[in-house]
């Protein structure tokens, strides 16, 4: 692993325990092993760490989780559809990067309206937007009923994002909590699912 690396690493850290202002450049210098003037020739300033954090973070959960504009394929069928949801809901739960994003942006929402809006995106609009995309298309292959698709993606995706809360909140509960979430979306496919006789 690169310094550079290690400083983003070490700093998502800091950031996540002690949030944004209480996390100094030299803590976060001594973290990685270097000395505070040494992490300016990878870093102009702390906010440009943090911005390459939320870059890197970014991308990360576009490649692996999705967004509206990178939906992957839409399910062949409803256990399909469970097997993906539940693999991109695995990956935001365990994934270490992630996780302490995630718990970084909580806290931080509530003193940078910067900070709120990439939370908003991303544990509101941003999965409404990208499973409303996946809903229309399996209305479309007549997986599911016709309905709202913006209200089917908020009903599927709203439990799931408050039982993700929990396991940031109860690390011990992530087990019990992606197998709530896995009967959740099997509900939601017994009661939207279309019977095939």
């Amino acid at each position: 692993m690169s310094t550079k690396e290690r400083i983003l690493e070490e700093a998502l850290t800091l950031f996540a325990e002690n949030g944004y202002d209480g996390t100094g450049v030299d803590a976060i210098a001594e973290r990685v092993g270097i000395k505070g003037p040494s992490l300016y020739k990878h870093f102009k300033s702390k906010e440009d760490i943090l911005n390459a954090l939320i870059d890197t973070a970014e991308t990360r959960y576009d490649d692996y989780f999705g967004s509206e504009e990178h939906i992957g394929r839409i399910p062949d069928d409803m256990e399909d559809f469970i097997q993906m949801t539940m693999k991109r809901v695995s990956f935001t739960v365990s994934d270490p990067m992630i996780r302490k994003i995630r718990i970084f942006l909580v806290q931080e929402q509530f003193r940078s309206e910067r900070l709120a809006e990439i939370t908003t995106r991303h544990q509101l609009h941003g999965i409404q937007r990208m499973y409303t995309k996946i809903m229309e298309g399996m209305m479309d292959q007549g997986l599911i009923v016709e309905d709202d698709p913006a209200m089917l993606a908020m009903e599927l995706s709203a439990p799931a994002v408050l039982l993700i809360a929990k396991a940031d909140r109860q690390p011990q509960y992530e087990k019990e909590v992606l197998e709530d979430i896995e009967k959740h979306i099997r509900h939601f496919c017994d009661v939207y699912g279309k019977r095939i006789d």
